[in-house]
């Protein structure tokens, strides 16, 4: 579905009849906010599919009202099948309710090269070029938020010269089609947390990666640390970006961070969900980016499972922060 772009304000309405290059502003920047009427909520999300199968669970009204019902990212990889349709038909979908969809991107080669419960991904450069081409072009001229590949620019001290180079020119690759080919959605180069890789060595990082091409980068995926923590440190690496040239916003992964973190990261007990999606709050957003119930592997609370599976005992928990 092609949905008409209606115009908040007449220099929104001029922008749609003026060349974006006239402008001075590219469209690769055009503005998925002001082209929707909110976040999207995934009707078909893990905690909406368990809660609708569970309804006489006990646990089932606080997991539907406290995380189903709020707006998360739909990630997709190598387990989504034909990407085209998958992500064609998830964007198409909000796109139906004028919302604007959240979408990660977690198919790199090597992927999760430290942490090693999400391993996987594309089986080669030239599969993943052409995987994350048909991502962008599936999502097309339609609004839309997406964060490239959690952990990549994270993971060096896992992997060799080599493997940094691929990795880099991917995702330099990746923003790329995102700009030529997804003109409305704004591109999040995933930046870790502040408990992993300096603010320096991360712009340095951010700037091989082709954060120029960007809307920005984001903090925390997955993690827990505090909305605080991530704030401070994304000052320090957008302030240091700044030295490469490049004025960049971040969003925050903000979905379980409620209690902050305890120093581990996968599936630790008494952590808690955090602010619900929304604009600002100390970064351009926060997100749900990691869905709160989701494993992060077989480790922790989440012992037995394996990373993506919905726990709702670790859910219910996690509404309530024990």
């Amino acid at each position: 579905m092609t949905r008409l772009i209606r115009p908040r304000t007449l220099a929104a309405a001029l922008a749609l009849t003026i060349p974006a290059v006239l402008l001075g502003a590219p469209a690769a920047h055009a503005d998925p906010i002001g082209q929707t009427s909110g976040f999207y909520v995934n009707p078909n999300s893990s905690p909406a599919s368990w809660v609708a199968a569970n309804p006489g669970d006990g646990r089932a009204a606080a997991i539907r009202s406290q995380i189903a019902q709020r707006p998360m990212a739909s990630w997709f990889g190598n387990w989504s099948g034909d990407i085209a349709s998958a992500v064609g038909g998830y964007v198409g979908a909000a796109d139906a309710v004028d919302k604007l969809p959240l979408l990660v991107a977690y198919n790199i080669p090597g992927r999760d090269a430290c942490g090693g419960h999400s391993g996987g991904g594309a089986g080669s450069v030239a599969a993943y070029d052409a995987w994350i081409s048909s991502f962008a072009s599936a999502v097309g001229n339609r609004p839309a938020v997406v964060v490239v590949e959690p952990d990549s620019l994270g993971d060096f001290s896992c992997m060799n010269q080599t493997q940094i180079n691929d990795r880099v020119g991917m995702l330099s690759r990746a923003v790329a089609q995102f700009r030529s080919k997804a003109p409305n959605t704004w591109v999040y180069l995933d930046a870790g947390n502040p408990g992993w890789v300096d603010a320096q060595t991360m712009a340095q990082r951010l700037n091989t990666a082709g954060i120029a091409n960007a809307r920005g980068f984001a903090l925390n995926v997955s993690n827990y640390f505090t909305t605080g923590e991530n704030t401070d440190f994304g000052g320090r690496v957008a302030a240091a970006l700044r030295n490469y040239g490049h004025q960049k916003p971040f969003v925050i992964d903000t979905s379980r961070n409620g209690n902050g973190a305890n120093g581990q990261w996968c599936n630790p007990a008494g952590r808690r969900i955090g602010t619900p999606t929304q604009l600002g709050g100390g970064a351009e957003m926060l997100l749900w980016l990691k869905t709160p119930g989701e494993s992060d592997g077989n480790c922790g609370v989440g012992g037995g499972s394996s990373a993506g599976q919905f726990l709702p005992e670790v859910a219910y928990k996690m509404i309530y922060g024990y």
